[in-house]
């Protein structure tokens, strides 16, 4: 669209932009072009305009347009001591030319804009494309770890919810400590699959009543190497197989499967130690009664520092305090 109040320089404009190749229309006014943008009727890529017409002037226009519609301006002026480049450009224009008007000049800036204008329209398409890559990728994998977390729940009905439940409390822990985002959906995943490796464990022992063996203990804690064994295959962006693999480790080195101590042990599994201890203290067992809340926190309150890092145990008591550590 071309914009210009004087009618031979606005139809010179129209007949050499036609002539090469491109559809062209034309609007005497800044308020006539808005009225024409508003049509809807046909969609205009570039707006040619003059600066100086009466009523809204073409740095007004650019910014109308900049801010309303999908389209590029150049501006043009006769008088370009009042118009310095750099405060056409700033108020969204493309491009800018000074009057007279150079007929080669107008085609090379105009074919320009059009290319780039292009190249960031299928920029912008790759980039939609590819966020829909990702949201499937996003979406498969959000399946596969529900799937994955439900097949250790099937055997063992007695801890249906205890992923779940851990997730959801290690990750109140993690934000409450000023954790990144990113690191808190990997904790996520990580502790909706921390049990995974009890698919290993015969049901019979899972769904035991009373006491267990020590053989059968000792059957119990390979879950943790069956669950990182399992989960090591899968490129996951977070190291969830070894958050999985340390999450039963303690601060002294006390835990399993490595004996691995302080710092060793990853944050996220230190986290997990904690709500998983949480969650499983406070629910029922078969070989035990559910010992409670407040039991649990007693747990966690005196053995901190010892089993349980210091840090996640305070925000986890914190969480305690405020009543925002419930189940279910």
């Amino acid at each position: 669209m071309v914009v210009e109040d004087e009618e031979l320089i606005k139809d010179m404009i129209r007949q050499h932009i036609e002539r090469a190749g491109y559809e062209c229309t034309t609007a005497k006014s800044g308020t006539e072009a808005l009225k024409i943008m508003a049509d809807h009727t046909k969609k205009v890529d570039i707006i040619i305009t003059d600066i100086r017409m009466p009523g809204l002037n073409g740095i007004e226009l650019t910014r109308e347009v900049k801010e309303n519609y999908d389209s590029d301006v150049i501006v043009m002026t006769g008088f370009a001591e009042n118009f310095d480049y750099e405060k056409v450009i700033e108020s969204g224009a493309s491009d800018f030319f000074q009057k007279p008007i150079n007929t080669k000049e107008l085609l090379l800036r105009l074919r320009r804009v059009l290319k780039e204008r292009i190249l960031l329209a299928e920029r912008n398409r790759a980039d939609k494309e590819l966020k829909k890559h990702i949201e499937k990728l996003q979406n498969a994998q959000e399946q596969t770890v529900a799937a994955l977390a439900s097949t250790a729940e099937i055997r063992d009905p007695y801890t249906s919810g205890h992923q779940k439940n851990v997730s959801k409390l290690a990750c109140c822990i993690a934000e409450s400590m000023g954790l990144s985002e990113d690191l808190i959906k990997g904790l996520r995943i990580a502790g909706l699959l921390h049990d995974i490796g009890k698919i290993s464990v015969p049901a019979e022992i899972l769904s035991k009543p009373g006491k267990i063996t020590k053989d059968e203990r000792n059957i119990i804690k390979n879950h943790c190497q069956v669950g990182y064994d399992i989960l090591k295959g899968i490129e996951f962006q977070w190291p969830v197989a070894k958050i999985v693999l340390q999450h039963h480790e303690r601060m002294d080195g006390s835990g399993y499967p490595l004996g691995i101590q302080g710092e060793e042990i990853l944050l996220e599994a230190r986290i997990l130690a904690v709500a998983d201890v949480i969650e499983a203290m406070s629910s029922h067992r078969p070989y035990r009664a559910a010992l409670g809340l407040d039991e649990a926190l007693e747990e966690i309150r005196k053995k901190r520092g010892i089993l349980f890092d210091p840090v996640v145990v305070d925000a986890c008591l914190d969480l305690a305090s405020k009543d925002k550590v419930k189940f279910g």
